[in-house]
């Protein structure tokens, strides 16, 4: 669902939402049903951004379903590197997500990327087309999180934000290096640019500066504003502390766009 904002702004949340239909749930795992690799929390983190101004969307479906966040060829992201798929097979961990023999075929994916990947990106798409021609630029932060430690994705404990810009390819640099100074004005929270994470297929095919939309991919750890083991509990005091870094690089990218227009 698209809320609309007053900026040119779009925040989206591919990996929020926890719902499985029942049919796809009957065959799943224990494991699969929990969810764990939900980007927990994250639309009630960033809801100043609407007071903002910014443009949300958020998926009602676990990435357990489709990943809204794949190409929808299924090609991988980082080539060599531990990955998962558009319909993925096994969690972060490596926990297979369907029971014996249940795994959808090439038939039901193409029926998944119909039903829930296309009408997503329709919206995403459309609520960018909206805001470029109103202000005559449009800014995407795709918002993520995930677990500080996924040994089977990455070694040792991941810095807490991972600013992803595809090499410097889905945004303006000096729109990249704006986000980098809000970043460093932090000290107290780690950062890399373009590190493990370069950012989804989202921000790579919607971050065409050329074309004046410009994209860019905050993954968080998730340590920085809830518990990591479940039940995933939110945690108000934490996210309190993380939430200015967040407010920061929102009006870095706007204050940037505004220059631009």
């Amino acid at each position: 669902m698209v809320n609309e904002g007053s900026v040119p702004l779009l925040v989206s949340f591919p990996h929020a939402g926890t719902e499985i239909p029942a049919s796809i749930a009957a065959r799943m795992s224990a494991a699969a049903r929990a969810v764990p690799d939900t980007d927990w929390h994250l639309p009630r983190l960033y809801e100043f951004a609407r007071a903002i101004g910014a443009s949300t969307l958020q998926p009602r479906f676990s990435r357990y379903v489709i990943d809204l966040n794949r190409p929808p060829d299924d090609a991988s992201l980082y080539p060599g590197l531990a990955t998962t798929g558009l319909c993925p097979l096994d969690t972060f961990a490596g926990d297979p997500l369907y029971r014996p023999g249940q795994a959808p075929g090439p038939d039901e994916i193409a029926d998944r990327r119909e039903l829930y990947w296309e009408p997503y990106h329709a919206m995403l798409a459309n609520e960018l087309d909206r805001m470029r021609e109103r202000h005559g630029i449009a800014l995407l932060l795709d918002a993520h999180s995930i677990a500080s430690r996924v040994p089977r994705l990455f070694d040792g404990q991941l810095p807490d934000f991972n600013l992803g810009t595809h090499d410097g390819r889905s945004c303006a640099l000096n729109m990249q290096a704006e986000l980098l100074r809000a970043l460093q004005q932090h000290p107290e929270y780690t950062h890399v640019v373009d590190g493990r994470f370069k950012g989804g297929y989202i921000t790579r095919h919607y971050g065409r500066p050329a074309d004046r939309f410009h994209a860019f991919q905050v993954e968080l750890t998730q340590r920085t504003y809830m518990d990591e083991t479940p039940p995933f509990a939110y945690r108000p005091d934490l996210a309190q502390s993380v939430r200015p870094v967040l407010d920061a690089l929102i009006r870095a990218a706007l204050d940037w766009a505004w220059n631009e227009t």
